[in-house]
């Protein structure tokens, strides 16, 4: 979490597609389907109402005034 960086600075690492693919060795997906398997995305905050985190939740009004 980086109140800084911007989506473009962003990687997107790319994950095994078999990860999707399989629910343990049973394949759940067609014979040759194509498949991206993002780790994470970067959702803009025009998207975000809060955050919800271990220690409460953080509302678009608080992460706003916290960026400053």
């Amino acid at each position: 979490f980086d109140l800084k960086r911007r989506a473009v600075d962003v990687i997107i690492e790319e994950r095994d597609p078999d990860e999707v693919i399989y629910v343990g060795s049973e394949r759940i997906a067609p014979e040759g389907v194509s498949v991206i398997n993002p780790a994470f995305d970067v959702t803009p905050m025009k998207y975000v109402t809060a955050i919800i985190c271990e220690d409460g939740i953080l509302y678009k009004e608080d992460i706003l005034n916290f960026r400053g």
